[in-house]
């Protein structure tokens, strides 16, 4: 393919972008932005029931044409959601898989694909997979771009796991999650990560012979170099979805272990978790605690992070890389990370960031930086670096169009 011929790309995905409360929404806005700059791009996902019309709208920002199929999500906690955990122990399929399935999603991609428009599909998340081959191989070829490991990440919720049942359901989720992930990824013409870590995983764990490679984390350095605030005193900062179970094992994990340990030495530290949708257990440590304060989702999160002295990602769990970390980067803000939580990161310890593990070793890092102002400024300004000079949007999505370009031209040559 003529490296500058305009690409007709289908794109895959579970729902609308807004808001951009997420980090993997946040990723695909911007990569989308850039590649409908270049290329033609059509967005084809589901539509949550009570979807805002105005949110479906925006979606004019990162493509040209939108295609939105109805569907409607089982509420958490609710019987019916319950009966269908329980449905599921008798499915070869991980629950988180199965509730995006969609006929209706599955013939409009079929019908989509026979018609031969496009030169590339896009399946955004591993999720869409579940409607993409039901009617076999496709006509177009396929990119499956990969924000995590998936099958990672429940691997890892079941060795944290302490509770015999949480154990024993994390273990056969990610069992059934390891088999689906390889099998769909070996169906698509090219897999793309985003570390070299993540990259490594889907070739050495998965078996996989068809990974392309990997795409930086990007990130808007003016958009969060903007908004300057009055750094407060003894302050700590939680940046993420809160209705993601490695962000709540993370502030749960945070505030018995390591919280208790700061205000030892610290009694006047203040923690503020930001997020969209709390459960109730993240609402309850606010509740046990009056120096913890949780947000809730939140119009515009850089205020927040902009009057910390410090940020935090205690990420036990997880997979991928966190853009979050960028974002405080190019806000000025220290991090003190895990290493799982900085996985895949180009990030040095005492450079860029702080890397600590035990309880112990993570409060001795916040009292560093809370003692030094010194040490705040320099980490700061050497994460806003790192940030403004190699990881802005459009040279992330420099590399990613050359995968696409990639994967279309390894099917013709197939063929």
């Amino acid at each position: 393919m003529n490296p500058k011929q305009q690409l007709r790309i289908l794109w895959l995905k579970t729902g609308p972008l807004h808001p951009l409360d997420t980090g993997g929404k946040i990723r695909t806005y911007n990569m989308l932005r850039q590649l409908k700059s270049r290329n033609e791009v059509h967005y084809l996902a589901l539509s949550p029931e009570g979807t805002d019309q105005k949110i479906l709208k925006l979606a004019g920002d990162y493509s040209q044409k939108q295609f939105w199929i109805p569907w409607k999500e089982t509420s958490k906690r609710s019987p019916k959601f319950f009966l269908e955990l329980a449905m599921n122990l008798f499915s070869r399929l991980p629950y988180v898989i199965v509730k995006y399935q969609s006929g209706k999603m599955a013939d409009r991609i079929a019908e989509l694909d026979r018609f031969g428009n496009y030169d590339l599909i896009i399946c955004d998340f591993l999720t869409p997979s579940i409607n993409l081959f039901q009617n076999g191989k496709t006509k177009t070829p396929v990119l499956l771009f990969q924000h995590n490991v998936e099958s990672v990440i429940w691997k890892r919720l079941f060795e944290k796991a302490s509770n015999p049942l949480k154990k024993t359901y994390f273990r056969n989720q990610w069992r059934r999650m390891l088999a689906f992930e390889k099998e769909a990824s070996q169906k698509c013409d090219g897999v793309v990560a985003v570390s070299e870590e993540d990259a490594r995983l889907f070739r050495e764990e998965l078996v996989l012979n068809n990974v392309l490679g990997a795409v930086p984390t990007g990130v808007d350095v003016k958009f969060f170099s903007q908004v300057k605030g009055e750094r407060k005193t003894r302050s700590i900062v939680f940046l993420g979805s809160m209705d993601w179970m490695p962000n709540i094992d993370a502030v749960e994990f945070f505030a018995s272990e390591i919280f208790p340990l700061v205000k030892q030495k610290y009694p006047e530290t203040k923690f503020t978790i930001v997020g969209r949708n709390p459960p109730e257990k993240v609402r309850r440590l606010a509740a046990m605690d009056p120096d913890i304060h949780v947000t809730g989702t939140v119009d515009d999160v850089r205020p927040f992070v902009a009057e910390a002295e410090v940020m935090i990602v205690p990420l036990r769990v997880g997979g991928g890389t966190r853009i979050k970390i960028f974002e405080a980067m190019a806000s000025g803000i220290p991090v003190v990370s895990t290493a799982i939580g900085a996985e895949g990161l180009p990030v040095n310890h005492g450079e860029h960031i702080l890397l600590a593990d035990s309880p112990e070793d993570f409060s001795k890092c916040i009292g560093q930086l809370f003692e030094s102002s010194e040490q705040r400024e320099l980490i700061g300004k050497n994460g806003l670096a790192l940030v403004s000079e190699c990881f802005g949007w459009e040279a992330v999505n420099e590399l990613f169009e050359d995968y696409c370009r990639q994967t279309c031209q390894s099917r013709k040559d197939q063929n």
